[in-house]
């Protein structure tokens, strides 16, 4: 029987292989981070303090990870494939999210599972498909199907209805009816825009989400939202509308750029403050580990990550029960800040991670949580972001954008708050006492 010291010994030796291997890989990051943003994607960010002013050293002496095998005792599983699996339960509108490495190849084989028609739309933007495209179309055509490859920009800015319209263009001219299926080849832009599409084209086609950021396989690519954006707003049109399946491959992580790779993390951040202590505590004690991209860390983060979402989106699919709107917490600011900076100046993670720190400071302002837990956001954040929301014209901005916000109603608006790290609830709030908030001095 191996001995605990021993198996400690080799999570060590695996930990120093893995940073290791960071360190020489290092150039090609940057490389990867060059190409993947091209000309058409977010400007450079000038060097900015800590958020709100919090620093905070993640020591590389952090206790390590512990991870369960097969079946864990939420509802994740392994198949015979060695994919984990967590079912999304919405009766006839259900699906499963498969995750694992080297997954892009079984996409055909997994797709010949449902009644769809041999034609099929793949969209993508040029950066991803210059890393994956090969590799799924072969896999498509390995299974007897015919694919399309139609390419879009790259940016929250052309997430918009002229993209949708090309799109249509693109599949009508490819003969894709009504019994046909889009797959959606990237991150989070790419997965609301073809979403979308699948929704209304046709009265609706079939649709499968492969995510290739971070963000998207914990976030945007389960429970169904998709839409574009408005030149007033983000995401003020769109549909429910849930894929076959989801594919996340974390092999495609390793050439997502250090940037992206961090603002993917906001989203789990936020699962840990409302829904998961656990979680939370994980990615506090275990950052040194997630961001030299360790395989366990990052499969046991991005499962956990699904589960928690799927559980909230079966009980709430459509937002009518309110549930689901703690999906939303560090959003209503987040959103505006995008929106403000008209989508080009940070990333959405990177705008949501800002917008966490605010509205925490907003749920201790209203005396619904205690300094201690608001402290505890801000170090987090503080570790894993260099972000800051200290421009005070962006400021003045923000309530502009956030009387958009489709939660608002009159001069209220329902945000999901803080009562302590794994517990929110949402609340009715004044925009006047968001605003102080916002334009308080850090």
């Amino acid at each position: 029987m191996e001995l605990a010291e021993d198996r400690i010994q080799k999570r060590e030796d695996r930990c120093q292989m893995a940073e290791d291997r960071a360190q020489r890989t290092d150039n090609q990051i940057i490389e990867a981070n060059m190409s993947l943003r091209g000309s058409e994607t977010t400007e450079a960010i000038p060097p900015a303090q800590k958020l709100f002013g919090v620093s905070w050293g993640i020591s590389p002496q952090s206790p390590q990870p512990t991870f369960s095998r097969g079946r864990n005792e939420r509802g994740g599983q392994k198949d015979a494939s060695n994919m984990e699996r967590v079912n999304i339960n919405l009766g006839v509108r259900g699906y499963p999210v498969l995750i694992g490495e080297k997954l892009l190849s079984k996409t055909g084989a997994l797709l010949n599972d449902y009644e769809i028609s041999k034609k099929v739309a793949v969209i993508s933007n040029p950066t991803v498909w210059k890393f994956y495209g090969k590799q799924v179309i072969k896999s498509l055509k390995d299974a007897g199907f015919s694919p399309v490859k139609i390419i879009i920009p790259d940016g929250e800015r052309y997430k918009n209805l002229k993209t949708v319209e090309k799109i249509y263009t693109g599949m009508l001219k490819a003969g894709i009816d009504r019994k046909g299926c889009v797959i959606a080849l990237g991150g989070g832009v790419v997965g609301d825009i073809a979403g979308f599409v699948s929704a209304t084209y046709m009265r609706g086609v079939k649709y499968v989400q492969i995510p290739t950021t971070l963000l998207a396989q914990v976030d945007a690519s389960i429970g169904g939202k998709t839409g574009v954006d408005h030149k007033l707003g983000k995401n003020l049109i769109g549909a429910f509308y849930q894929p076959l399946f989801v594919l996340s491959d974390i092999s495609t992580l390793k050439t997502l750029p250090e940037r992206e790779f961090r603002a993917g993390l906001a989203e789990i951040i936020k699962y840990g403050i409302i829904r998961d202590a656990e979680l939370f505590d994980f990615l506090e004690k275990n950052a040194s580990r997630i961001l030299i991209r360790d395989r366990e860390a990052l499969e046991f983060i991005i499962r956990r990550s699904c589960e928690i979402k799927a559980r909230i989106v079966e009980q709430d699919e459509r937002e009518e029960t309110g549930l689901r709107s703690i999906l939303n917490f560090g959003h209503t600011i987040g959103h505006a800040i995008e929106a403000a900076t008209k989508y080009r100046k940070y990333l959405h993670g990177e705008a949501v991670a800002m917008g966490m720190v605010a509205e925490a400071e907003l749920s201790g302002v209203l005396g619904y949580a205690s300094g201690e837990e608001i402290e505890k956001v801000r170090r987090i954040v503080g570790g894993y972001f260099e972000r800051s929301l200290e421009d005070e014209l962006l400021k003045k901005k923000l309530l502009t954008y956030i009387k958009l916000d489709k939660k608002k109603a009159g001069e209220l608006i329902k945000i999901p708050l803080i009562l302590s790290i794994g517990n929110v609830d949402v609340k009715k709030i004044d925009l006047k006492k968001l605003l102080f908030v916002i334009r308080r001095k850090r």
